[in-house]
């Protein structure tokens, strides 16, 4: 069996207009017949489930649920649980992701998220959700554009890729600075660093297309010759040598194996 997409968002993805990237996962998850769960557990804000489960009946959703994951039982309770496991895709919404990663870590719920984009379920994450869909996490840092070594905290996320660490919006927050940070502590991960209203819709192929209005920066360091993260004091600007940098907007790709960035206008094919 193939696995489900993976689609981090960068945040304040446009709703209304034209949804382009709510449309997208929507179309992927079966449109008119499709089932999605939304988890609003990183926000704070009572209706965001509710607001999200409108979006997705008004492009045309068959089916669309907000899971009330508000606390750790909630994530062990059957009912929920079981329609989880019955979807075709699952929407995590912005927030907190450290609201994510405690209350929804180690749970069945989390288990299952796994288990089901593994099996072919499509799974997205807006902002906060978007940062929790990887193995490791961006908790929390410091914005700006140069990296130090202690600008950036990391946690563990879900656990449905350890190819990328994200962060979301990027250059509206100038965030550049705590990406690269976070890519120093092991470089084998590829930095994504994710501009509101911009997706990027992983495929079971590893490659990366851009969908949205903005850019997904992509921070490669495997060609990395040099870090001084190893032996910095606290407060110190970090030294990068060999980082390799690319900006990509709707259409490129990006294969996350073999690390070949392409134009959209050679891109070979789109989820």
């Amino acid at each position: 069996m193939k696995r489900g997409f993976i689609i981090p968002i960068g945040g304040a993805e446009e709703k209304l207009r034209e949804p382009a990237i709510l449309k997208r996962f929507a179309k992927l998850c079966g449109g008119k017949s499709a089932r999605i769960a939304v988890i609003p557990t990183a926000s704070q804000l009572k209706d965001t489930g509710q607001r999200y489960e409108t979006y997705f009946k008004e492009i045309g959703v068959g089916e669309v649920r907000s899971l009330p994951f508000e606390e750790r039982g909630d994530a062990k309770r059957e009912d929920l649980v079981n329609w989880l496991e019955l979807c075709d895709g699952a929407f995590l919404t912005g927030g907190n992701q450290l609201r994510l990663s405690t209350t929804l870590g180690g749970t069945p719920a989390a288990k299952i998220l796994r288990k089901r984009n593994e099996g072919g379920m499509h799974i997205a994450g807006t902002s906060a959700g978007a940062a929790f869909l990887s193995e490791h996490m961006i908790a929390f840092g410091e914005e700006g554009s140069t990296p130090h070594a202690d600008s950036v905290t990391l946690a563990p996320g879900l656990g449905l890729t350890n190819r990328v660490i994200v962060d979301q919006h990027f250059r509206q927050r100038d965030r550049i600075g705590r990406l690269l940070s976070a890519i120093s502590y092991n470089p084998y991960a590829i930095g994504l660093g994710l501009d509101e209203d911009t997706a990027g819709f992983i495929g079971p192929d590893e490659t990366l297309t851009v969908v949205g209005s903005g850019g997904i920066t992509i921070v490669d360091a495997s060609d990395l010759e040099y870090t001084s993260m190893d032996h910095a004091s606290r407060h110190q600007t970090i030294s990068l040598i060999g980082i390799k940098l690319h900006i990509l907007i709707d259409g490129a790709t990006f294969n996350l194996h073999t690390r070949e960035a392409r134009p959209a206008a050679s891109a070979s094919s789109s989820p």
